[in-house]
């Protein structure tokens, strides 16, 4: 990290009791970045973000928000509201709350922000599960805070939902910093410049995406032959320097190899002794899911 931090803990531990949420976590945000704090349910990521958002007290370790408290916006994963009040409603009252000075336009501008311009005037009552974390985000950005933080923002979404909330997201990150929380790892890959791998309440990795995925998985190849596939899987399977070929079927292969040097002077030979009629041959970017699998075994 080289940019200058907006978030920082230190020794950073949160305990239930006997249970441990949060276990020496040293969290480093840069300002201007989008960060997916990602690992699975019970991880701490939820406790983690109640920490930074002052909503609940660490049992040891420091933390710094290099924000003013007014410039800190936090959104939970299943933000509610009054169903007989208006979208508008609702938004001018977070303005009033958290930036009076502002004027009341300021509502409409952060509902068209959020994509509810056309229905700031509907009461919230009827509203989709995706459009209420989009009223979220617009009564969070309507004080225009520096730091955004939200707590699994697309979770429990349908795909169109989802989709919605996270190029909002992506948009919002453009302008401000960006923490938020996901056990949907395709999300943080889609949207996030920086990300935190947690479990069980444990930093285990952190630092920009691009580093993350770069080196970490053994590195693979997806080759697509004409049938037969028979043959070119016993051949591939045969050598050393194959780790493993899964057949993703439709003649596709995902062949994992042992080294990139390997696999660049040997596999087209392999491919060509077996009398393949090869249609595509390119390296398999790493996903964030195999990087996850991989760091948490």
């Amino acid at each position: 990290m080289s940019g200058a931090l907006l978030i920082r803990t230190e020794g950073l531990r949160k305990t239930y009791g006997p249970t441990v949420a949060l276990d020496d976590v040293g969290l480093r945000v840069e300002a201007g970045s989008v960060y997916g704090l990602v690992g699975p349910n019970g991880a701490g990521k939820s406790t983690l973000l109640g920490i930074l958002g002052g909503l609940r007290r660490p049992t040891a370790g420091s933390v710094t928000v290099d924000a003013p408290r007014e410039r800190v916006a936090v959104m939970p994963d299943t933000p509610r509201f009054e169903p007989w009040l208006t979208a508008r409603e609702i938004v001018d009252l977070a303005r009033e709350l958290v930036a009076p000075t502002l004027p009341p336009s300021r509502a409409d501008d952060a509902l068209a922000e959020a994509g509810l311009a056309d229905v700031a005037g509907r009461r919230v009552g009827g509203f989709s599960r995706g459009m209420l974390q989009r009223l979220g985000i617009a009564a969070m950005i309507v004080g225009e805070p520096d730091l955004l933080m939200l707590d699994e923002p697309s979770a429990a979404l349908d795909p169109i939902g989802r989709h919605e909330v996270l190029e909002l997201v992506s948009r919002l990150g453009r302008h401000r910093t960006v923490l938020f929380s996901s056990h949907i790892l395709a999300d943080v890959q889609r949207v996030c410049d920086m990300v935190g791998v947690l479990r069980e309440g444990r930093l285990l990795y952190q630092g920009a995406l691009d580093e993350l995925l770069t080196g970490r998985v053994a590195p693979a190849y997806l080759v697509r032959v004409r049938e037969p596939v028979g043959p070119v899987l016993a051949a591939l399977r045969a050598e050393t320097w194959v780790k493993g070929v899964e057949d993703e079927g439709h003649g596709e292969l995902r062949i994992s190899v042992t080294s990139v040097g390997d696999a660049e002077s040997l596999l087209v030979g392999v491919l060509a002794r077996t009398g393949a009629r090869v249609v595509s041959l390119e390296p398999a970017a790493a996903d964030l899911e195999s990087v996850f699998l991989e760091l948490t075994a």
